[in-house]
C-alpha cells in the first residue's frame, strides 16, 4: 500500500502542476520528448521480443505438504496439566499442519518435461511429505506435475506434466562459451510475481559454494526467493544456467546470485528424464583443499592440487597405491584446482574405468593408475568420513611448559597403559598431547590434551625431542607451518597443518 500511495500522489501532484501552467508556454517541449537512448556496447536495445518467445516456456511450480509439529500443553507444570492428557512436561500431541513452497521451472520438451531444481520439490521441513505438485503455465493453465527424478547432489529435478496440446519449450544453450561480462536474463517467479524478468551479466563462472560439484556460474541479474529452478538465458535464448542460490545476509537480492551450468545440468536432466538415477565416480578418498596453511606445512603453492587425509580400504585409490598425505594434482590428464575439484573430475570418469593419476608425496611427483568405483551412497560416506567433535575447540587450561615450544605443544611417548586409558589401538606409535598453548596456532585449530601426535613433517614421532627436530627442519626449510597427523579416540587420523609460532 505505501508504493500506492507514493504513485497516487505523484499524479495528482502532476494533474495540479497541468491545472496551473500557462497556456502561453506552448512552444516548449518536455524535457525527456524525442530522446532515443543507444543501447549499452553488445547488448540490445530491447530484450522484449527474445522475452516474448521465452516467457511461455517459463512455469510457476508450487506443492502442498503435510508438516507434523508437536504442539505445546498451556497448562504444562499446573494442577490443570493432566486435564488435557497431555502430562506435566508440556509435550503434546503431534498435529498436521499444511505448508506451501513455490519456485520456477521450465519446460524442455513438446510433451511436457520440465527441470527445477530439488529444493523446490522437496519437502521444506524435517517431518514434513509432499502430498503434490502443481505447474502453473503463464497463460494461468494449471497442470498436477508427476516428480521423474532427482539428484540432490546438484540440486536438480524433472518433472512431468500431460497435455492434450503441444507445449512451448526452450533447449539448453552450451555454458562453456559464457565468458565474464556475458549479458544474461533470468526469468522466473520471485516472491510469487509470476513471469518476472531480470537481467544482468555473468560476474564470475565456475563458482563454489561448499558442494562436492559446485561449477556455478554467478551473476548480478536480480535473483530471489522464488527464482530457483528458473532459467538463466544467453543472448540468442539458450538455456546456460539453472537459478538455485542467492548470497543475500538480508535474504534478499544483492547482486550475488548463482545458477546451474547447462553443461553440467544437461547430461543430468537427460538421464534422470530417461528414469535413471545418477551414478557418479569414485575412488575412496577423503580430501582437504589445498589451504594456505596445509600449502606451507608441504613447502608448496596453494590451491593446486587436494589433499588426501584418508584412503578407504579396499577401493580404487588404496588399490592404485595412493597414501594419506599424498597430494593429488591431475587426474585423467585434468588438473585438480579450486575451479575444478578432484570430486568433479572423478564423478564425471566413466565407472570401471582406469584413470591415470598424477600425485606428490613428499615433494616428489609419482603417477598411478586407479580404476574408478562406484559412489556409494551419502549414508555409507558418513561412515567413512570422520565425525566432528563438538568440544574439539575446547582448550587444556594449564598448559605448562608448552609456551616454550615453538608449537605451543607438550607431548609425551605413547606407553602401554596411556594407549589402554585412550582407548586407541594397541599398535598406535606417537607422542600424547599433555598441554597446550591457547594462544597459538594448535589451540586455535583445536589441539588438545590426549590428542595423540602419530607424524610430523611426514615423519613418525615419538618423542617431543623428535618433535622438535622436526619443527626445526621446517623452520630451516624457510615454511612457516608443519603438517602434523593426530589421532583422536572414535576417529581416524587426520593431517593438520599448524602455523608455528612467530619468534
Amino acid at each position: 500500500m505505501r508504493y500506492a500511495y507514493a504513485i497516487t500522489g505523484a499524479l495528482l501532484l502532476g494533474g495540479t502542476a497541468i491545472a496551473i501552467t500557462s497556456p502561453n508556454v506552448g512552444a516548449q517541449v518536455a524535457q525527456n520528448e524525442g530522446i532515443q537512448a543507444a543501447a549499452p556496447a553488445g547488448a540490445p536495445a530491447s530484450l522484449a521480443d527474445m522475452v516474448e518467445k521465452l516467457q511461455p516456456a517459463v512455469v510457476n511450480i508450487s506443492t502442498k505438504q503435510r508438516v507434523k509439529v508437536q504442539t505445546q500443553n498451556p497448562f504444562a507444570g499446573t494442577p490443570f496439566g493432566d486435564l488435557f492428557g497431555q502430562g506435566q512436561q508440556g509435550g503434546g500431541q503431534p498435529q498436521t499442519r499444511q505448508a506451501q513452497s513455490l519456485g520456477s521451472g521450465f519446460l524442455i520438451s513438446a510433451d511436457g518435461y520440465i527441470v527445477t531444481n530439488n529444493h523446490v520439490v522437496s519437502a521444506g521441513a524435517e517431518g514434513a511429505t509432499v502430498d503434490s505438485i502443481t505447474v502453473t503455465l503463464t497463460n494461468k493453465e494449471e497442470y498436477p506435475a508427476k516428480l521423474i527424478g532427482r539428484d540432490p547432489a546438484t540440486d536438480l529435478a524433472v518433472l512431468k506434466i500431460e497435455s492434450k496440446k503441444p507445449l512451448p519449450f526452450v533447449k539448453f544453450g552450451d555454458s562453456t562459451k559464457s565468458r565474464v561480462g556475458d549479458w544474461v536474463v533470468a526469468i522466473g517467479n520471485p516472491f510469487a510475481l509470476s513471469g518476472t524478468v531480470t537481467a544482468g551479466i555473468i560476474s564470475a563462472l565456475h563458482r563454489g559454494t561448499g558442494g562436492s560439484y559446485d561449477k556455478f556460474i554467478q551473476t548480478d541479474a536480480s535473483i530471489n526467493q522464488g527464482n530457483s529452478g528458473g532459467p538463466m538465458f544467453d543472448m540468442r535464448g539458450n538455456v546456460i544456467g539453472i537459478n538455485s542460490q542467492i548470497l543475500s545476509p538480508s535474504g534478499g537480492n544483492v547482486g550475488i546470485g548463482f545458477a546451474i551450468p547447462s553443461e553440467q545440468a544437461a547430461p543430468i536432466v537427460a538421464t534422470l528424464q530417461k528414469g535413471q538415477t545418477i551414478k557418479r565416480g569414485y575412488l575412496g578418498v577423503q580430501i582437504s583443499p589445498l589451504s594456505e596453511d596445509l600449502a606451507d606445512s608441504l613447502g608448496l603453492a596453494k590451491n593446486r592440487g587436494e589433499f588426501v587425509q584418508g584412503v578407504e580400504p579396499g577401493k580404487g585409490a588404496e588399490k592404485a597405491g595412493i597414501k594419506a598425505g599424498d597430494v593429488i594434482v591431475s587426474v585423467a590428464g585434468q588438473e585438480v584446482s579450486p575451479d575444478q575439484n578432484l570430486s568433479s573430475i572423478v564423478a564425471s570418469q566413466p565407472i570401471g574405468s582406469s584413470v591415470p593419476i598424477v600425485l606428490l608425496r613428499n615433494g616428489q611427483r609419482q603417477s598411478v593408475n586407479a580404476v574408478v568405483g562406484e559412489r556409494p551412497s551419502e549414508d555409507e560416506l558418513s561412515n567413512f568420513a570422520p565425525q566432528q567433535d563438538e568440544d574439539f575447540s575446547q582448550q587444556d587450561q594449564n598448559p605448562g611448559q608448552a609456551a616454550q615450544q615453538s608449537l605451543g605443544i607438550s607431548a609425551i611417548p605413547l606407553t602401554p597403559g596411556i594407549i589402554r586409558q585412550l582407548g586407541v589401538a594397541a599398535d598406535t606409535r606417537g607422542v600424547v598431547i599433555t598441554a597446550v598453548d591457547g594462544s597459538t596456532d594448535a589451540g586455535s585449530k583445536g589441539l588438545r590434551r590426549g590428542d595423540v601426535i602419530i607424524t610430523a613433517n611426514n615423519r613418525p614421532i615419538a618423542s617431543q625431542a623428535e618433535l622438535d627436530a622436526q619443527v626445526k627442519a621446517v623452520s630451516g626449510q624457510g615454511r612457516n607451518a608443519i603438517l602434523l597427523q593426530v589421532l583422536r579416540r572414535g576417529q581416524q587420523p587426520i593431517f593438520l597443518p599448524v602455523r608455528l609460532r612467530d619468534k
